[in-house]
């Protein structure tokens, strides 16, 4: 399977399965896109009109080469692998603590419903996160790092509990030999200078929510009696990441159908100074006057390039930044397994309520046949970690024959059940963006290539 596709200038050719990429010229383009299911002759009967009949010759024999090379058109082989790899046993490696189903804003998009997961209010209590990570430690088996993010609501609004968790996790390290990689998810209200010198030292990494411009942010990110939040959290989230030397950190923020002009808010990021920074669409049902719909699909791949092209130009200039959904590895990345089978969760990452139930990731929370078990009992319903650990692009039919398939793992099984009540199936609008995000990713690379 190859991706043929033009961006910025170039014509670039996927080879899927091998993972090889090649700039060409519009001759070779055209030869590639006719290969599978023309004879050579025909080909060149086809193209020698437009460019020559030696010259398509010649460039025809510089496509077989590669074809012969394993470089091009190359089979799949690892389905039989991931089939295989899906009925190993698994560990628990990770854990999403819901420190607090509470929040002190009230985002309209919020599919935690302002913190609250369609249940009840409720703080996480040290009890309960103990259990939670003595869980952890206990199904862990003899995977040594581990990770456990807290998350909300707003994980500030419980902050105590935060701190004397992450300490029980430090003495637990030394008696078990493990080590926790703590993370934190906030909307900045209550960031001040104890948050920040105490995540500087526990947290390997920090989410700070924030949309991009201000009439965005406060437009979406409200206060619950109305007034907007990006007066307060903007300056706090960049002290925040200067402390941290803009590493370790993303300013994160969700764009939505008011704001079809997200590239504008990235920027507006990027030149407040952030680094790491990710802008991602909001996910929502269509009767929502914020859901991002088809129609709105042409701006927002005109908004991914228009943002590539601008990155590419920063770079140059020695004023470059991060955009998460623009970050791919070449060369390296996620073993083969990991890309073909995704996060991991209902196997190797589950969420904690407050109360302590299990669910298979955080967007899973309170939907009650997705219910795992507690604290307490541990995994009861063993079926459903099978039916998660079954899923890959294998067993999604939508991803089977995507030429993306070994960079978004399948997508989110939380919005395939969304969308198609199936986590075998796939968000088709998040589908199209994804694939859009990694033509500009693999864009920028070439750029970065030919430049160098």
């Amino acid at each position: 399977m190859v991706h043929q596709y033009k961006n910025n200038g170039y014509d670039i050719v996927l080879d899927v399965n091998s993972g090889a990429i090649h700039v060409v010229d519009d001759m070779t383009y055209d030869i590639i896109a006719m290969y599978q299911a023309h004879a050579p002759e025909e080909i060149v009967q086809a193209l020698s009109a437009k460019y020559g009949e030696e010259e398509v010759k010649e460039a025809l024999c510089e496509v077989q080469a590669l074809v012969a090379n394993g470089e091009l058109f190359t089979e799949d082989t690892y389905e039989d692998y991931i089939m295989d790899f899906s009925t190993r046993p698994t560990v628990v490696k990770a854990l999403c603590l819901h420190i607090a189903h509470d929040c002190n804003l009230a985002c309209k998009y919020c599919f935690a419903e302002e913190g609250e997961y369609h249940g009840r209010k409720e703080l996480m209590s040290f009890e309960v996160g103990k259990k939670a990570l003595d869980f952890l430690i206990a199904n862990s088996g003899n995977r040594r790092n581990l990770e456990v993010d807290f998350f909300g609501g707003e994980p500030l609004m419980n902050w105590q509990v935060v701190k004397d968790l992450v300490a029980y996790g430090r003495e637990q390290e030394t008696l078990h030999d493990k080590k926790f990689r703590f993370t934190l998810t906030t909307n900045g209200v209550l960031l001040n200078d104890e948050v920040i010198e105490f995540c500087n030292r526990e947290m390997a990494n920090v989410v700070l929510s924030m949309d991009g411009r201000k009439e965005v942010h406060d437009g979406m990110r409200p206060f619950r009696k109305g007034a907007g939040s990006y007066d307060l959290v903007a300056p706090k989230f960049r002290k925040f990441a200067d402390s941290r030397h803009q590493e370790k950190y993303y300013v994160r923020g969700t764009f939505t159908r008011n704001n079809l002009d997200f590239s504008a808010d990235v920027l507006h990021l990027a030149d407040l100074g952030f680094k790491q920074i990710s802008v991602e669409p909001v996910v929502a049902e269509d009767s929502e006057e914020y859901a991002i719909r088809k129609e709105d699909l042409p701006k927002l791949f005109d908004e991914y390039d228009k943002l590539a092209r601008e990155m590419v130009k920063r770079k140059k200039q020695g004023d470059d930044f991060s955009f998460f959904h623009f970050m791919i590895d070449l060369e390296g990345g996620p073993c083969v397994a990991k890309r073909l089978s995704g996060c991991g969760s209902g196997t190797e990452y589950l969420a904690v309520t407050p109360w302590g139930d299990f669910y298979p990731c955080h967007q899973f929370v309170g939907k009650e046949s997705f219910l795992l078990g507690n604290i307490e009992e541990g995994i009861k319903q063993k079926n459903i970690v099978d039916e998660f650990k079954g899923c890959n692009v294998y067993t999604k039919e939508k991803c089977r024959e995507c030429f993306a398939k070994f960079y978004c793992s399948g997508g989110c099984a939380a919005n395939a059940w969304s969308f198609e009540e199936d986590i075998h199936g796939a968000y088709d609008i998040g589908c199209e963006l994804q694939k859009k995000r990694i033509e500009c990713a693999i864009m920028m690379k070439v750029a970065e290539s030919m430049d160098g």
